[in-house]
């Protein structure tokens, strides 16, 4: 929606109530306080929404031609990007092609894979319900048309059922994806594995808005949610790790067979067997767990709408404004603090650390405390190691240009597991006002952030090493500890390029030319990891290929080297810093 169409349904809403208002008996009471107190002679509510249909009629057809073209562009690059290509390997299979050969690799796969998907769309649910919510109508609903005396329910439900549509559509895709795969690969019935594949792709969904519903009304669901999110993450990802060793030839039967049936996400997983040869024995009481509790769950929560506060209803309303127009200006770090700040926490973790006697460590001991004051960071850079180390293990394996694609990905893994460790040195740049209290100048401050990350990513690849050492592993697992001195000085690269350059969006090649604009602004938003991954995949995927002392001392200056350069670009940026922050306009960056 946009800034006028939002003034229009503001301006329409403050004038339905203007109007009923006059239109109303001219002895009626004025409006209580509290809604409790409201009588039924007080209930414009048919009232109301009857003239904000009328006055918002020119607007709703706007926008519902946007929305028509919105689909219509969704279906076409679903239609380009995923029918077209699958009407051809069909086209291919009734020729004689051969797919069947990938069927077993993705039946190992399913049971593990299938539970970590469906636990991971009921943990985002849930996490959406810290900050947003299925209901969520716009600012001007929560501060004008509420505030009257209207009764909610009416017009809350359309925000609800509109969320159970928009969670169910990428269900719908996954359950065709899913049809697809198992047809080709299993030689399944289209209608069959369309159908069973449906049963987990929309009832999830659903069950999850139910439970976002579910922690959005309630403060002790959403305390639980807060508490449960790191051993879910947990879990998921030992579920995709765990897919993944079925799929090279190491499953666990009774463990698979426990994970079905251990809850919602398992039992999509036995829905979407029931078609293929590795069925599990009950797939149709499986589909009666998922359909019955998705449709008494929607009852209740259609029923529980109206009993969401209005202040609750504000404040997430001006939350859901305030990151939309952070994601607007391309302020992505100042979305995901609005939606850390909104989602809460618990109480802060009280750490204490004997305090440096030479000042000189006074830097490191705050970065030091400030990591362990927040230990869901230091757990996110340990789960993320894992599949860095597990992508590392896949690409000895691989030959070629596979070889350095998932080598890429593990050093991406690797990347993110370090930049959890450098958020002292993005608040430092936040506001480089905080930086007075140091005696040194702002950049060769920024190049100190590195050491703590640096020294805890050491010794996490260091242990991951030692993990894959001992599991049988070669030389090559040395690398994990090679990468992390350029990946921290990628990631302060990252935490030193300043304000966003929203003027690159508008940037074009050639006057004549079409605009490169995105491209040339996600080349300078992510300009430390866009370099430093691909010069690091060619030398390790060299190494963990061969595994000789020769590669890993070439992959060792490489990575030496390349540090030094990153480090020295962060420092030329974090010296212009201080001086974009003053008064005045602002120079290139």
């Amino acid at each position: 929606m946009t800034e006028v169409e939002a003034e229009t349904g503001a301006e329409a809403e403050a004038a339905a109530v203007v109007v009923v208002a006059e239109d109303g008996p001219e002895d009626a009471a004025p409006a209580p306080a509290t809604a409790a107190e409201w009588t039924a002679d007080d209930d414009w509510t048919d009232e109301a929404l009857a003239l904000l249909r009328a006055l918002r009629a020119p607007h709703r057809r706007n926008r519902f031609k946007q929305v028509a073209f919105g689909l219509y562009c969704t279906l076409l690059i679903l239609v380009i990007w995923g029918g077209v290509p699958s009407f051809g390997l069909f086209l291919q299979a009734s020729m004689g092609a051969d797919y069947t050969t990938h069927g077993p690799g993705l039946l190992a796969a399913l049971p593990s894979g299938i539970a970590a998907v469906g636990l991971a769309t009921l943990l985002l649910a849930v996490r959406d319900g810290l900050w947003r919510g299925p209901v969520v109508p716009p600012r001007a609903t929560t501060d004008w048309l509420l505030a009257h005396p209207v009764r909610p329910r009416p017009v809350l439900r359309p925000w609800f059922w509109l969320s159970c549509g928009l969670a169910a559509l990428p269900g719908l895709v996954l359950a065709v994806g899913g049809m697809v795969a198992l047809g080709l690969t299993v030689r399944v019935g289209l209608p069959a594995a369309l159908g069973w594949c449906l049963v987990g792709g929309v009832c999830l969904p659903l069950l999850g808005v139910c439970a976002g519903l579910l922690v959005q009304h309630s403060p002790r669901a959403a305390r639980w949610a807060r508490t449960l999110t790191p051993y879910a993450t947990v879990l998921v990802l030992a579920l995709a790790v765990q897919s993944g060793l079925a799929v090279a030839g190491h499953p666990v039967p009774w463990l698979e067979r426990v994970e079905l049936w251990s809850g919602p996400w398992g039992w999509a997983g036995i829905a979407a067997l029931a078609p293929t040869p590795a069925a599990v024995p009950g797939g149709w009481f499986a589909a009666a767990l998922l359909l019955v509790p998705t449709a008494l769950g929607l009852v209740l929560a259609d029923r529980a709408v109206a009993t969401v506060p209005l202040p609750l209803l504000r404040e997430r309303a001006r939350t859901a404004a305030g990151v939309l127009a952070a994601l607007r200006t391309v302020e992505l770090r100042a979305a995901r603090l609005a939606v850390a700040g909104a989602s809460g926490g618990g109480r802060p973790l009280r750490v204490r650390l004997p305090a440096p006697r030479r000042p000189r460590l006074v830097l490191y001991w705050r970065d030091t405390l400030s990591l362990l004051r927040a230990p869901a960071r230091l757990g996110r850079a340990v789960l993320l190691t894992v599949p860095a180390l597990l992508c590392a293990v896949l690409a000895h394996g691989a030959r070629g240009g596979l070889s350095w694609a998932v080598t890429v990905l593990a050093l991406l893994f690797g990347y993110l597991a370090a930049a959890q460790l450098l958020e002292p040195a993005r608040i430092e740049t936040d506001d480089v006002r905080r930086a007075s209290w140091s005696p040194y100048p702002f950049a060769e401050l920024m190049l100190r952030h590195a050491v703590v990350p640096a020294g805890l990513g050491l010794v996490l690849a260091a242990a991951g090493a030692g993990a894959v050492l001992a599991s049988g592993g070669g030389a090559a697992a040395w690398l994990a500890p090679l990468a992390v001195p350029p990946l921290v000085a990628a990631g302060l690269v990252n935490a030193c390029r300043g304000a966003a350059r929203r003027d690159l969006l508008y940037r074009s090649a050639q006057p004549s030319g079409g605009s490169t604009g995105v491209a040339v602004f996600a080349a300078w938003y992510a300009a430390g990891p866009a370099v430093a991954l691909p010069v690091l995949a060619l030398p390790f995927s060299a190494a963990l290929r061969g595994g000789s002392a020769s590669s890993l001392v070439q992959a060792l200056v490489i990575a030496l080297v390349l540090a030094a350069l990153l480090l020295s670009w962060a420092h030329a940026r974090a010296g212009r810093l201080p001086a974009q922050a003053r008064p005045g306009p602002a120079g290139p960056q």
